[in-house]
């Protein structure tokens, strides 16, 4: 347990940085997942818009510190060559 009053505020601090974080990867996760399912349902022109949106909450996380900025430029490579290689 914390002793010192900044280490009091440090652990304050902590905890809602925590549920932050917690609340940006979950926006990540469900951006991502939501160009999975247009992906797999054959519609490009939504995965099209949800790859726009996933980017951007992807490289916002990467600027906020959530994920590594390779980890979320490979991934949104990734991504996009998915959804370039779609039929339709």
């Amino acid at each position: 347990m914390a002793n010192t009053s900044s280490a009091k505020k440090a652990a304050r601090q902590s905890v809602r940085r925590a549920i932050i974080n917690r609340n940006r990867i979950s926006k990540v996760r469900t951006s991502v997942r939501k160009v999975e399912e247009a992906i797999v349902s054959g519609k490009k022109d939504d995965a099209q818009t949800a790859l726009l949106a996933a980017t951007s909450e992807v490289m916002r996380s990467a600027q906020k510190g959530i994920m590594h900025k390779n980890a979320a430029s490979r991934k949104v490579s990734r991504l996009t060559l998915r959804v370039r290689g779609m039929k339709g």
